[in-house]
Formats: C-alpha cells, sequence, structure tokens
C-alpha cells in the first residue's frame, strides 16, 4: 500500500511539526493538520510564518516551504478524515482531574471523542496512529471503538510515538535517533506497518526504524520519559546534598557523566523540569502500575515526581530566606518563564511554581521572557487558581527588555536557560539594582565567579 493521503488530528506542539516535516520530505503525499480551534488553524494558515502558534527553531521555514503545496491546516475534519488512507491521532491526554484515577490517569476523552469520528465518517480501509502518549493497551480500546461503531471498513491500529524535545523538535524529526512503530503480527498489521515504514524512509535510514508489537511501543514511550526525568531528579537530590557538603554539583556532574556506562546527558542541575509530558506520563506510569498491584513500582517513580517538587518549593525558600526571610513588597525578577529555552511552551513550567510561592508571600514579580507574553503568564498563574484573578494581574509584571525588567530589584531568578541570558551586560543590569542584588541561577548557565567579582551575591543550584 502506497500512501499518497495523509490526516492528523490535532495541530498542537506534536501534530504541527511532525506534519511539516513529513510534508517536507515528502511532497507526494498530501498532508492535512485538521482541528477544531478555529484561531490556532488560522494562526498555522497566517501568511508571515514567523507567527505560527509554535516557535521552534528552523520550524517556519519549514511551514513556508510546504504549505499550499502539499500541507494543509483546516478546521474540516470530517471531509480530511474522510480522505485520507493514514490518519494520526495527536490530541491533548492530560492528567484526570476527575474520577477514578483523579490525579495520575490519562485522561483519554479526546482520544475517544477522535476515535468516534473516525468511526462514523470513514467509508473505506484505514490505518490509524496513535501519535499522543497513550496508557499501555489504549490501542486496544480505540480498535474496540472503531471496530463496534463504525461502517464496516477495516482499521488497523498503530502506535508510533514521537521522541521530541521541545527546542530542538525539527533537528529530531530530521535527524531522529530512532523511529518506533508498533502494530499487530498478523498479516494485515504487518502491512500496515510497512506503509508506515515507507512514509518515514523517505528521509530516516530503516536501521533507524524500529518496529515492535502495540504494546511495547506504547510503553516505551512512557519508559523513556520516566527515565529521563529520573536523571533530572537524581543530580537535583544531589544538588541539595551538595550545598550541605561543599561539593559543587556541576563537577560531580562532570564527573560521573565522563562514566560511559552513565554518559552527560539530562544531569544538569536545575530548578526542576516541566514541560508536558514528563510529570503527566510518571503519573500515568504511577497509575498504570498500582492498577496492577505494583505498589513498589508505583512509589519508586511517584519519588521521581516528589523530588521535583521539592526541588522547586527549596528553589522558592532560598530566595525568601535570603532575602532576610522576607520578600513582601520586594521586587523579584524572573528571566524565563517557558519551561525550557527555543520554546515558547510554558506548561508545567517551574517559573510558575516559584512565581507562586513568592507571590503568596506578597513579592512582586517582573518578568522578561523573549517568547512568552504577559498573557500566557497570567493565564498559567490563573489555573493554579491560589488567588484572584485580580491578585495575580496586581502581582506579575512583563517586561519587553531585560534591563528594565531587573531595573530596581533586589534579586534576579534565572528560570529558562535562554542562550542570550549569558551575553547581558551583568554589570550594568547590578548598577541599576537595589544593593545587595541577589542572583538566583535555578538553570546554572551563569559563571558563578564572574557575578560574584562585580558584587552579586550569587546562589547556584548545588554551589
Amino acid at each position: 500500500m502506497e500512501i499518497t493521503k495523509i490526516c492528523c488530528i490535532g495541530a498542537g506542539y506534536v501534530g504541527g511539526p511532525t506534519m511539516a516535516v513529513i510534508a517536507q520530505k515528502c511532497p507526494h503525499i498530501q498532508v492535512t493538520v485538521v482541528d477544531l480551534n478555529e484561531q490556532r488553524i488560522k494562526d498555522w494558515n497566517d501568511p508571515d510564518t514567523n507567527n505560527i502558534p509554535i516557535y521552534e527553531p528552523g520550524l517556519s521555514e519549514i511551514v513556508a516551504e510546504a504549505r499550499g503545496r502539499n500541507l494543509f491546516f483546516s478546521t474540516e475534519v470530517e471531509k480530511a478524515i474522510d480522505e485520507a488512507q493514514v490518519i494520526f491521532i495527536s490530541v491533548n491526554t492530560p492528567t484526570k482531574t476527575y474520577g477514578k484515577g483523579k490525579g495520575m490517569a490519562a485522561d483519554l476523552k479526546y482520544i475517544e471523542l477522535c476515535a468516534r469520528q473516525i468511526a462514523k465518517v470513514a467509508k473505506e480501509n484505514k490505518i490509524v496512529v496513535e501519535k499522543s502518549t497513550l496508557p499501555v493497551r489504549t490501542a486496544e480500546a480505540i480498535k474496540s471503538i472503531l471496530d463496534n461503531t463504525g461502517n464496516g471498513v477495516q482499521f488497523q491500529i498503530l502506535s508510533n510515538p514521537e521522541f521530541l524535545a521541545e527546542g530542538t523538535a525539527v533537528t529530531d524529526l530530521l535527524n531522529p535517533d530512532r523511529i518506533l512503530i508498533g502494530g499487530d503480527t498478523t498479516p494485515e498489521g504487518e502491512a500496515a506497518i510497512n506503509a508506515l515504514v515507507n512514509v518515514y524512509a523517505n528521509w530516516v535510514s530503516k536501521d533507524k526504524i524500529l518496529t515492535t508489537n502495540v504494546w511495547s511501543s506504547e510503553l516505551s514511550k512512557l519508559t523513556a520519559n520516566a527515565f529521563l526525568a529520573q536523571r533530572i531528579s537524581s543530580i537535583n537530590a544531589m544538588s541539595e546534598l551538595c550545598e550541605k557538603t561543599g561539593a559543587d554539583v556541576n563537577e560531580v556532574a562532570k564527573a560521573i557523566g565522563m562514566d560511559t556506562r552513565i554518559g552527560p546527558k539530562f544531569l544538569k542541575a536545575s530548578v526542576g523540569f516541566g514541560g508536558s509530558c514528563f510529570q503527566k506520563d510518571i503519573l500515568n506510569l504511577v497509575y498504570i502500575a498500582k492498577s496492577y498491584g505494583l505498589n513498589e513500582v508505583a512509589d519508586y517513580w511517584e519519588q521521581v515526581i516528589i523530588m521535583n517538587d521539592h526541588q522547586k518549593r527549596r528553589f522558592s525558600n532560598k530566595i525568601v530566606q535570603t532575602l532576610y526571610n522576607t520578600v513582601a513588597d520586594k521586587k523579584i525578577t524572573f528571566l524565563g518563564w517557558a519551561f525550557k529555552k527555543d520554546t515558547n511552551d510554558t506548561r508545567e513550567s517551574a517559573a510558575i511554581y516559584v512565581a507562586d510561592d513568592l507571590i503568596n508571600e506578597q513579592a512582586k514579580i517582573s518578568v522578561y521572557d523573549p517568547k512568552v507574553s504577559r498573557n500566557k503568564m497570567l493565564a498559567d498563574l490563573n489555573y493554579l487558581e491560589s488567588r484572584s484573578v485580580e491578585e495575580n494581574n496586581n502581582a506579575i509584571l512583563a517586561f519587553d527588555n531585560p534591563y528594565d525588567a531587573c531595573k530596581g530589584s533586589h534579586a534576579i531568578s534565572i528560570l529558562t536557560e535562554w542562550d542570550e541570558f549569558v551575553a547581558y551586560d551583568w554589570q550594568k543590569i547590578y548598577d541599576s539594582m537595589h544593593k545587595p542584588a541577589f542572583l538566583f541561577d535555578g538553570r546554572n548557565i551563569l559563571n558563578a565567579k564572574e557575578v560574584e567579582a562585580i558584587g552579586f551575591v550569587y546562589k547556584g543550584i548545588g554551589s
């Protein structure tokens, strides 16, 4: 089976970039990305591709090349489903906020809605691809819905999880470590797997395309995120011990990272991990383990989340304690609000929780982030429901440049590792601040000795 038409349901952080790269690398395939959010689709279709809704280095150029040729963004969901041979499901799977599994299990209501819509519309055999991160055996539920509520056509369900890191998503798509495709071991399932393999083979070497059964593919995604988050929590746990003993966590990380069995990646101490995936996926893994009665397994992975939450609280407590145990009416500047550099995604960003703690202590927060608007910052704080909208509005200010954000501040907290922060005129910033001027480097990106020589009271993670 040769694929000539693909539909992706969901124009978010996964669906948009993934389909843009497929369209660029496969000009013979028509790729249509659909979403019910009219404003999001309008933004994807903006004539100025620099205004597309997701910021990723290199993405706007790829969209500009393929859009209108074989890449299309539309709200006509049923039309795209009807025409496509392959349908990717790339919708949100947040942690449940209600009912059984509240606070841990993945909320699959959007997945089910997609499956029911596909079943209603499809008049010909389809390949349905799970692109969203899902609990193991979700494909079984999708297939049951499709087979029992459809029009008698045949569906093959594949699992094709994404392994993208925000900020490097385009690079990850163009040069992936691996492409993972899981499906049934029946002749029909293997034919569907091969059809999707051939799509990726347009630019990915086949020795990097791994095929498995569908359950292994689903669980591999959760496992990968859990292992990466575990490394971050592990080095952050050591950062606290370093602070007590006089060791330097950066030196410890370098020493252990040179061990080839460990390696250097994901060993940078910080104020904690954020993003849409790590916490959500680990909580999902914890819930799955508990549902099978594997309580020791669940407790082990839950500790990764506990350590991450502790690190964020510890950082905000350090700010209060260092500023003479009160930040009331003091201006604290945040450099960075996005959960990591090179993205405008703020989901589960450490900055949100540190700000929440400091606002509870009646601090005044000023923020500079090159890609995040004040409206987004306020939306993040309001989502926590810690205070009224008016209180948040009065507590936080956003600035268009870092020097204005820092002027008159009592302290600066670096909460995103944007490259530009390193190149600032730190002497100029120091001269504009209240004295003593405190610098809390939550991402360990500045040279401590250099900023201390200027006059800052420096507090880094693990220092």
